[in-house]
């Protein structure tokens, strides 16, 4: 992936200079004639290009901002009732990820989203311990986090 993003930036220093046009719109104009090259030449790396894990990056920021208004309205909901009717459980969340750095990444988005926090994380790294203050259905509270944030953080860590 260093590769590619270096590759990217001599593409585009290289037309700035062959187009003689060293403002900040050449190289923009550069950077994005590089990125099309490496779309053009991604049969030949051996990894994913990086245009694509850039993408699910900012996927998941956008999907993370969703999650935390979502869950801010949620919460409002449950404090602004007159009678304080919430099911808050813990419960035992398996996760697929591998890396520490993707482990701290979910247990972040978890426990900054309003209503859940991950309590501890095993020895082994397999399972995450989540409080949420109101969860009715602790599979669908499963569900959810493995098809948002663990599923797009997959999609940035993997090839």
């Amino acid at each position: 992936m260093a590769f590619q993003i270096l590759l990217n930036f001599s593409l585009a220093f290289l037309w700035m200079f062959l187009s003689a046009n060293y403002s900040a719109n050449g190289f923009l104009i550069g950077f994005i004639l590089g990125a099309i090259a490496l779309v053009i030449m991604r049969r030949f790396f051996k990894s994913r290009l990086y245009i694509g894990r850039v993408w699910a990056i900012i996927a998941l920021t956008f999907l993370f901002l969703k999650e935390l208004i979502l869950a801010n309205i949620a919460v409002l909901k449950v404090v602004l009732k007159p009678k304080l009717d919430m099911q808050p459980a813990f419960f035992k969340y398996e996760t697929a990820l591998t890396e520490e750095w993707e482990l701290t990444l979910l247990s972040s988005l978890i426990t900054l989203t309003p209503g859940t926090v991950v309590v501890h994380i095993s020895d082994d790294n397999k399972y995450l311990y989540v409080h949420a203050i109101d969860a009715a259905d602790i599979d669908e509270t499963i569900a959810s986090i493995r098809d948002s944030f663990e599923k797009a953080i997959l999609e940035v860590s993997r090839t």
